[in-house]
């Protein structure tokens, strides 16, 4: 029998490797799959879980000259005394450690996954940094691939990537979806309270980092408008604040905190009986890689707003599966709102109807898992 290919698949962190959830036992049955990343524990739960193999190197995500030129010196030494066939590199740190560690090594087919821009979320020296970072990762492999068609379109207009390298598999999405977890009568509603069982008013809903580059300073701003309107609303916030340079404004929070129109849940391990529960699912991001939860609120039949971004704008067909608008822009947010509201008999019924099958036809996750398994095959003949 022929020996597997050696497969590592490296992130900065553990929890990064659920973007790849189940798809690594599935590879498993063709190549020999080494989850590469750093706390040892948290990295060998996931590993017996997808029944793969994993190999701790400390990383640590913030730029550190120190830490991180001992992290390269970690890769160089286990890439050269194991001579793996294919080294994947995700998230920022892990891609640009692995990939120039691949290439100094030898190592055949080097691939990078860009899930996304970083330094999109940067100004001055940080931003100039991110981007030769980005540059030498792209530099360091042989084939980049990309999250989706905006990021493709990122790279060769910043020009961090010759075009030759770039793809995208199938319609973008690094996992795609489950859709019988993601299905409306497999969803656990008894979880949610008695008082949001009774479901009487209209429903917006918003789960992710509460921070400002998931726009919810421009969320909140548009829905306080609305409340002054009608008395009939609510939004649903399913997330945890995050105090960093990226944290909302005092006045965003305190109005999270305060209204009693918005039901603030926190960080919930099931988002699922949120979504359903609402009507309108709203992701006002100024950047995404891809957009998850776009995917996970429209296979449960939720319309979505969402903004003209990379990702986000492939997943959400404007006037189908729900509506299109300018990041960073309160007053459009507020009007699409609005329009969801007052459309709430007709339109966004059928805007509901379409969601689903939409993104069964695009992301089904046994579909996305062979299409990525048809690339790695293809990349290491």
């Amino acid at each position: 029998m022929e020996n597997k290919k050696v497969f590592y698949v490296v992130t900065t962190i553990p929890s990064s490797l659920h973007f790849f959830k189940g798809q690594l036992s599935y590879l498993s049955n063709d190549f020999d799959v080494v989850a590469i990343s750093s706390d040892r524990y948290a990295l060998e739960q996931f590993g017996n879980k997808e029944g793969i193999k994993t190999y701790c190197i400390p990383m640590k995500r913030a730029i550190s000259l120190w830490d991180d030129f001992g992290s390269l010196i970690r890769f160089l030494v286990f890439f050269r005394r194991t001579s793996p066939d294919i080294v994947h590199g995700n998230t920022p740190k892990a891609s640009f450690l692995s990939m120039v560690a691949a290439k100094l090594t030898g190592v055949s087919t080097r691939i990078y996954m860009c899930h996304g821009l970083r330094y999109q979320g940067y100004s001055g020296p940080m931003r100039s940094l991110l981007k030769i970072m980005e540059r030498i990762s792209c530099y360091c492999s042989t084939t980049v691939l990309c999250v989706s068609n905006g990021v493709k379109k990122t790279l060769i207009a910043d020009r961090l990537c010759k075009a030759s390298k770039l793809k995208v598999v199938g319609n973008g999405s690094v996992n795609g979806i489950d859709i019988e977890k993601f299905c409306r009568k497999n969803v656990p509603m008894e979880s949610l309270s008695t008082m949001m069982k009774v479901k009487k008013d209209f429903i917006f809903c918003f789960v992710g980092r509460i921070v400002t580059d998931k726009g919810v300073n421009e969320l909140i701003a548009a829905f306080k408008q609305l409340v002054g309107l009608y008395n009939d609303i609510k939004l649903v916030i399913v997330g945890s604040f995050e105090d960093s340079g990226n944290s909302v404004a005092t006045i965003t929070r305190s109005e999270i905190e305060s209204n009693p129109n918005i039901c603030y849940l926190g960080k919930q391990k099931d988002v699922r009986p949120f979504m359903c529960m609402s009507d309108v699912f709203v992701l006002p991001s100024y950047r995404e890689g891809f957009g998850m939860v776009l995917m996970e609120a429209g296979a449960l039949e939720v319309p979505c707003i969402t903004t003209d971004i990379s990702g986000c704008n492939e997943i959400i067909q404007d006037g189908v599966n729900g509506r299109i608008i300018p990041s960073r822009n309160e007053g459009a947010l507020y009007d699409a709102m609005k329009w969801f509201y007052e459309h709430r008999d007709d339109e966004v019924k059928e805007m509901a109807r379409c969601a689903r099958h939409m993104i069964i036809e695009r992301y089904e996750q046994q579909k996305v898992w062979k299409a990525f398994l048809e690339e790695y095959r293809s990349l290491e003949k």
